[in-house]
């Protein structure tokens, strides 16, 4: 029970990643609230909770609105008195657009969600970690984050602004007991990909050669271990990281 009686929000929670991370926590001991656009894919993820014995609520959150994200956060400490871990896992996938191709509203969607999410939840939950001087931000990023040929301009650039985002949260906030990290996942096999409508044949050439070296696809249970080792006390001395998770796709 490595997160007994904790109080976790997961965004996007629903199906793959985020989902096997509310699981998990729950598994550990967490309260958790199981948020995600989609309500009743939601309540699928608590009744799978419930039923092995631990506890949830489903919150439908759309995080790309301001105020749902106040509303989620809100509605997590009426329930719960708290919140202690804040995991920013709702993200889309652009369609490989380069720069050239990138339509205005393409471009806002992708980090309303993936990014502009990820900073207001942060701010929202530092109302409740700030007080008590204790709190855990995990945000997913993505190796699309570290590198230019995983994805399109758009989705490429939203994750870059998480991973710095990650890096400047976790030294600001280091001497107040709060700590925040990422984990940039390879290959995982998730709905994601759902989120994809018109692929750009000429970004998805370019994105070939990276692609090609990708030696497996990770399960979502695989992420979701990191994501419990980095909300844990035993992660106590790790702080504005980012952690890779793909299997060796990225050392070549």
């Amino acid at each position: 029970m490595r997160l007994r009686d904790k109080v976790a929000v997961v965004t996007g929670a629903a199906s793959g990643m985020g989902k096997a991370i509310a699981i998990l926590y729950a598994s550990e001991g967490a309260k958790v609230v199981v948020s995600d656009i989609k309500l009743e894919a939601a309540k699928e993820t608590v009744q799978e909770i419930t039923s092995a014995g631990g506890e949830a609520i489903a919150i439908e959150a759309d995080v790309a609105a301001e105020a749902d994200i106040q509303r989620l956060i809100d509605t997590t400490v009426t329930a719960y008195g708290t919140l202690d871990i804040l995991v920013n896992n709702a993200g889309i996938m652009d369609n490989f657009e380069p720069a050239g191709d990138i339509a205005d509203a393409d471009w806002e969607r992708i980090f309303a969600v993936n990014t502009t999410s990820v900073m207001r939840a942060t701010r929202k939950a530092l109302t409740v970690f700030l007080p008590k001087e204790k709190g855990v931000i995990i945000n997913v990023a993505s190796i699309g984050g570290l590198f230019g040929a995983r994805a399109g301009a758009a989705y490429t650039a939203s994750k870059h602004a998480v991973v710095g985002f990650t890096k400047n949260t976790g030294y600001m906030y280091a001497k107040s007991g709060i700590r925040c990290n990422a984990i940039a996942p390879g290959g995982v096999e998730t709905n994601i990909g759902s989120t994809m409508t018109h692929i750009n044949e000429f970004g998805m050439g370019r994105t070939q050669p990276g692609m090609a070296i990708n030696p497996r696809m990770g399960q979502p249970g695989e992420v979701a271990q990191l994501a419990l080792f980095l909300a844990s006390d035993e992660a106590s001395f790790i702080n504005g990281v980012v952690v890779t998770a793909d299997g060796g796709w990225t050392a070549y």
